[in-house]
């Protein structure tokens, strides 16, 4: 998406020279897809919206040629879904919506490139989001149905039923869930009644959420990054109208439960994209502002003494 326009080309980043390469266009534009990194390798990009209709369509790109290849389209358009690959290598596709908000889920199998309903959710949900918890079960939380949501479920890949679990403490959608190296899932923001700065954690081991120190600012449409070190690095868009809330960047401790405000990034952003680095760096790219589409890329460093001055480099 660029400056209202629907786009197909795509591009690769490489981090040992810090240079963007045009790489082969996709072959459907399409605007709140999903792109799961498969077991073999490839990326398989779902569903979406284009040109204003929600779409089943799927493609693959394999990185060993630079090309896109049509897969399968799935067994219901949907858009502002979640997709998560399970330990078995499947791709679980969950809610979104397609005029109506959605309760079902699909698989599919690189293996065979086909997909397999399997069972639906209790409660219809978009824009909500889904973990892959350590012990392999997948953790749906929040999203809307219309209102924002509290409730939360869990997918079991043994017996692809659904489940309910403990609800959060507050109804949200558009937040961020980060599965900590504890095992335990950080949520952090979103909306609800207004724009969220709480955060809560959920234990698998109890099935509960329980209250974490909130961030500095409320916000939502954020990207949050688990680090290497253990901490998550949240950046973006606030609620806040246009006072460059938008630039700001904290990190959570999860051996102490709060937040600490660092160095903003130097542009504003929302809707971008938040990508951990094999070297630890947090890669920021893209994003809008205002009318306007970025695409500018930044790196964070998590080091304690970055080679630069600024943590938050143009790249």
């Amino acid at each position: 998406y660029a400056d209202g326009y629907l786009d197909i080309v795509t591009e690769l980043y490489d981090p040992s020279t810090g240079a963007w390469t045009i790489t082969g266009n996709m072959i459907s534009p399409r605007i709140y897809h999903t792109a799961s990194v498969l077991t073999n390798g490839k990326v398989l990009v779902a569903g979406g919206i284009y040109p204003w209709e929600p779409i089943a369509s799927a493609e693959l790109y394999d990185p060993s040629t630079g090309s896109w290849t049509n897969a399968e389209n799935m067994n219901t358009t949907r858009s502002s879904h979640t997709a998560s690959t399970l330990a078995n290598g499947t791709v679980l596709i969950a809610g979104g919506a397609n005029g109506d908000y959605l309760v079902t889920s699909e698989l599919y199998d690189p293996s065979t490139g086909l997909w397999a309903n399997t069972g639906s959710m209790g409660d219809a949900r978009v824009s909500h989001t889904a973990s892959v918890l350590t012990n392999g079960k997948v953790l749906v939380a929040g999203g809307s149905d219309g209102g924002s949501l509290s409730s939360a479920e869990l997918y079991d890949p043994l017996t692809g039923l659904w489940t309910k679990t403990g609800s959060m403490k507050d109804a949200r959608v558009s937040h961020t869930a980060s599965v900590l190296t504890n095992g335990k899932v950080l949520v952090a923001g979103g909306l609800g009644d207004g724009s969220l700065s709480s955060a809560e954690l959920y234990d698998p081991l109890t099935e509960l959420w329980t209250n974490t120190g909130s961030m500095n600012d409320a916000r939502e449409y954020h990207t949050a990054s688990v680090l290497t070190n253990g901490k998550v690095l949240v950046v973006g868009e606030v609620n806040e109208g246009d006072n460059g809330m938008r630039f700001s960047a904290e990190l959570y401790n999860p051996l102490t439960g709060l937040w600490i405000k660092i160095r903003s990034m130097n542009v504003p952003r929302l809707f971008h994209t938040a990508s951990v680095l094999t070297n630890g760096n947090v890669l920021v790219v893209g994003g809008i502002h205002g009318l306007f589409s970025w695409n500018s890329a930044e790196l964070y460093d998590p080091s304690p003494n970055p080679p630069a001055t600024n943590t938050f480099p143009f790249v």
